[in-house]
């Protein structure tokens, strides 16, 4: 499942906790990465992730949870 990380409208936003979620949800991005990510996203430009589909339920409920809005591509 491929998602579009549009925006993240929390007041405070958690770097570190948005980065280790895109690394732990996404099935291609390292740390490092998630970390680059995160700050492109936190900037305001979108995020596009490849997600595997087997926690899609939780890993949604996450994304949530942190402010992030998104999109489900496909």
């Amino acid at each position: 499942m491929k998602l579009n990380l549009l925006s993240c409208d929390a007041q405070r936003p958690d770097k570190r906790a948005i980065a280790q979620c895109i690394a732990e949800i996404s099935s291609n991005v390292d740390t490092s990465l998630a970390n680059e990510l995160t700050d492109i996203l936190l900037e305001g430009d979108p995020v596009d992730i490849e997600m595997d589909d087997k926690n899609s339920g939780s890993a949604l409920r996450a994304l949530r949870k942190l402010g992030i809005d998104y999109e489900i591509i496909e």
